[in-house]
Order: C-alpha cells, then structure tokens, then sequence
C-alpha cells in the first residue's frame, strides 16, 4: 500500500481548511443561540445592577467628597488637632467623615425631589379630578354660546358626541374589562420592579461608599491592570484617552446639573410672580427636563403648559411666552456662562448626538448622548490630525474650507477660483515669478563693451 506523504504545505492547507469550518460552525452556533447569550448576559446585568448602581453613585459624588474633605473636613482637622501635616498626607478619620458627609447630601437630595415631586403631583392630579365637573361645564357653555347661531353644526355635533359616548362604553365593556387581570398583573409586577429598584439602590449607596473610601487603591488597581496588559505608549495614551473622557463628563454633568437647577428655581421664582398654578410642580419638573440638551426645555414645557391649560387658558399662554424667555436666557447667557468648553461641538452635532442616542438607548441616550459624541467626535479628529501630520499635509480645518484639489507629487494646495485664498495663492505666485525674473536678470553678464584699437602710427 503506498504511503501519502504530508508535506509542510499540505499540513498548512489542511489545517487552514480545518479552522475555516471549525470557525464556520462556531459562527452558526453563535447566530443561533444569540437568543440564549442575550439572556444571559442580561440576566448578569440584572445580577449585577446594584454594583452598577453603585459605580454611578461613586463617580457623581467624586466632586461632592473632594470639596468636603479639601475644604472642610481637612483644614477642620489640622486646626483641631494642631499638628502640621505633609501635603500629601490625610489625618486619620477625615475620609469617612468626608463619604458619611457626601452620603448624606445624596439622601439629602433624593428626599428633596422625592418629596417636592410626589406629594405636589398628587395635589395637582387631585385638583383636576375634582374640578373636572366644573371644567366639563365651562366647555358645554362655551360651546352651547357659540353653536346658538349654527343649529345644523349643533345637530351634527349632538351626533358624534353619542358616537363617541357608545364607541367608549363598548371600548370600555369589550376591551378593559376582560383584560382586568392582565392589568393587576401588570400593576404587581411593576410594585416588584419598584421594590427591587429601591433594593438595588439601597445596596448601590453601600457600594458607592466603600468605592468612595477606597478610590485611590482602585485607581491604583486599573493603572496597573492597563499598564500590564498593553504596551507602554499604548497604555499612555488610554490613559490620556480616559482623563479626557473624565474630564468632558464631569464637566458636563455637573454644568447640566448647576443649570437645571438654577433654571428650576429662576421658574418657580417667575409663576409666583405671575400667579401660575402649580408652581413647584411645574418648576420640578422643567429643572429636572432641562437636563436633556436642545430638546429638554420643550419635554418639560409641554406637560407643564397641559397642567395650567385646564386651569386657566390665560395663564398657559403667560406661561409659554415665559418658558421661551427663560430658555432663551438659558441657551444664550447660561448655559455657556456655566458650561464653558465641556461642550466643544456646534449645535448640529448636538441634535445629531441627541437624536442617535434617543433611538439608540432611549432616554439614558438622550442625556448622555452629546458627552459620548464629545469624545468620540474628539478622538476622531485626533486620529485625521494625526494622520495628516504623518502625511506632510496641514491641520488646521480652515485651509480645506475653500481647497480644491493637492497635487500629490508636490503637495502643493490649490483653492477654488473667485475665493480669496485663490486670489492670495495668484498674487504670491505672480511676486514669486517677477522676483524669479529680477534674479536671473541680475546674475545675467554686461554686454561686452567695445574696446577702441589703439592705432600704432598715432601720435602719443
């Protein structure tokens, strides 16, 4: 029997062929078991949410415990105990006053809102409730006033009005009544998911002081773990990548959060002025709204001007032309007043950023969609700079604004015809070329001159 000879060749194209359908398969498996792996992974989201919630916490209260413990707590406990300190130490028990003291002000906060938003919303919905009747009749006398002198629109009226009473009894008797454990059902599970958010955030406040406490071992522990795993340039520049990124969201948040809130109180200070119903309702909730850029202020003025509609139509529009001002004043003054760059994007990278991340992650992605187009918007910019530095060829984005084409054997720019810059570009070469002219002319030789013949036969 004649042996088969396996040359080195014939080993790597087998193996080559093998790993092609191993991976083939794999891939299949995969596709067909994304169902199984997307459960998963959000089942260990689910899992993992308190610890989440307490990563979160940590990283916006991180400006909170600094203040405390740099301007508070430290110098308070240097004077009491009257003993001098190296700069880069910390007397003992400052950092767990200062977390107790940034834990407090977060619970603080959360009771504030809880009980501005909570108690005043039942009053407001209350208040419509039981002033329904009396709305309900300013509507027929509006109506029966202005239907006097049209009879016929009256009739037609009467009409779709006992279609609409029949179509909703049926709706309600058909569609609502069988469906009543459903909703019980629904109105449990979603008892659960409150109770469970709260348990999520109460474990998230433990973890969030403890990362708090020990910040600077676990930021020890992540430099480490990037200088470990990637070379050092490379974990150089993640690092400088990361600072930046840091730096763009804590800029923002914490802006965003000092503008809602003098936003929200400027807004309650105007509908005491101008008598508007429900001013602390309404101020809540557009501070809270006005967090989401470019389309926060018209979220909160739409439920808000709905509110006052049904009190007092007068007063709703007081109530819009108000909103408009102070959002003007919000955008234009404020807003970058308090923001200054941590924003570094014109308006339509905005929209663009709000309007993906709200189709992408829903209202997370609304709020947080301009810091991440920041950074990614940053980093691309950095990449085409670097790129083009690599290349010989300029930065800065105003030279390709009226750039035609670049001639890729000299590099030279050209710029379209009728710009200024094509203008400059004619006039330097014209410069250029009589300069060029001048030179040869000047390095040229004299004309020679005529030498007279001295005759021998003359008289000296």
């Amino acid at each position: 029997m004649k042996r088969i000879k396996l040359s080195r060749d014939n080993l790597t194209w087998a193996l080559t062929a093998f790993l092609t359908i191993a991976a083939c398969v794999l891939f299949y498996f995969i596709v067909k078991s994304l169902g199984a792996i997307g459960g998963f992974f959000g089942d260990l989201l689910s899992i993992l949410s308190p610890f989440i919630w307490g990563f979160v916490l940590a990283y916006l209260l991180i400006p909170i415990l600094n203040f405390y413990e740099r301007k508070l707590i430290i110098p308070l406990f240097i004077k009491l105990k009257k003993e001098p300190i190296e700069p880069t130490e910390r007397p003992k028990g400052a950092r767990g006053v200062s977390v107790t003291l940034a834990i407090i002000t977060l619970i603080l906060i959360m009771t504030a809102l809880f009980y501005l938003i909570i108690p005043n919303t039942y009053t407001s919905i209350q208040g419509i409730i039981e002033n329904t009747p009396t709305y309900l009749e300013k509507i027929r006398e509006w109506l029966d006033n202005a239907l006097n002198d049209m009879p016929q629109l009256q009739q037609v009226l009467t009409e779709k009005v006992g279609d609409l009473s029949a179509f909703l009894s049926s709706w309600l008797s058909d569609r609502i009544l069988p469906k009543m454990d459903s909703i019980l059902e629904n109105v449990t599970s979603s008892i659960v998911s409150v109770l469970r958010g709260i348990y999520n955030l109460v474990i998230g406040i433990i973890v969030s002081a403890y990362l708090l406490s020990r910040k600077e071992y676990f930021k020890s522990v992540a430099k480490r773990v990037l200088y470990s795993l990637f070379p050092t340039k490379a974990a150089t520049s993640i690092k400088r990548a990361l600072n930046f990124t840091n730096d763009v969201f804590m800029g923002f948040i914490i802006g965003k959060l000092l503008d809602s809130a003098i936003i929200g109180v400027l807004c309650y200070v105007g509908c005491l002025l101008l008598k508007i119903p429900y001013a602390i309702l309404v101020s809540v909730i557009v501070g809270i709204t006005n967090i989401i850029p470019f389309f926060g202020p018209f979220i909160g003025a739409v439920p808000s001007a709905m509110l006052i509609l049904v009190v007092d139509p007068m007063k709703c529009l007081i109530f819009c032309i108000f909103i408009f001002l102070l959002q003007q004043f919000d955008g234009n003054i404020l807003g970058p007043k308090i923001l200054g760059n941590s924003v570094g994007i014109n308006g339509f990278w905005v929209m663009f950023s709000i309007i993906l991340g709200a189709g992408l992650f829903g209202f997370w992605g609304m709020l947080f969609g301009v810091p991440v187009w920041v950074v990614l918007y940053t980093g691309c910019s950095k990449l085409a700079n670097h790129l083009l530095e690599k290349r010989g060829l300029p930065t800065d984005p105003e030279v390709y604004a009226d750039m035609d084409y670049i001639e890729p054997d000299t590099g030279k720019i050209h710029y379209h015809k009728d710009t200024k810059k094509w203008e400059e570009q004619k006039n330097c070469e014209a410069e250029d070329s009589e300069e060029e002219t001048a030179g040869k002319q000047a390095k040229s030789p004299d004309a020679p001159e005529e030498k007279e013949k001295e005759d021998p036969n003359a008289d000296p």
